[in-house]
């Protein structure tokens, strides 16, 4: 598991007071940083081999401004040239958002996706979710 510590910030906030839910697309993909460095660990964008196919994000309790947030990644499938990062949102205690984003292994020149390799495979490993 990875874990990252978000300020809301007073622009993330909405009419309602609360943190907008499209802030959480964003803090989970900010999140997903040691994730990418599995594929590109110097981040390099002119190597990048990572597309997002998929993104769900579920809201099970309000989120609001002046308490950090805290975000925890996970693996939660592994597949041939895909797998899904599974994260939630903590604040407080609480658990105010879940979600899943599918990432495939991709090769931008050939337009196809790409098998993960097996050294790939065991550094996900490393940080699959267990419910």
């Amino acid at each position: 598991m990875w874990q990252d510590i978000f300020s809301p910030r007073f622009s993330d906030t909405d009419a309602l007071g609360h943190i907008n839910n499209t802030v959480f697309a964003v803090w989970f993909e900010g999140a997903r940083q040691g994730v990418f460095e599995i594929f590109t660990p110097q981040l390099n964008l002119k190597q990048w081999p990572l597309i997002v196919a998929s993104v769900k994000l579920d809201y099970h309790a309000q989120t609001h401004y002046g308490t950090a947030v805290e975000i925890r990644t996970y693996i939660s499938r592994i597949g041939g040239s895909s797998f899904d990062v599974y994260q939630e949102a903590w604040q407080a205690g609480v658990k105010t958002v879940s979600g899943t984003a599918v990432m495939v292994q991709f090769d931008y020149t050939g337009n196809k996706a790409v098998a993960i390799t097996a050294e790939q495979k065991q550094q996900l490993n490393l940080h699959l979710y267990s419910a």
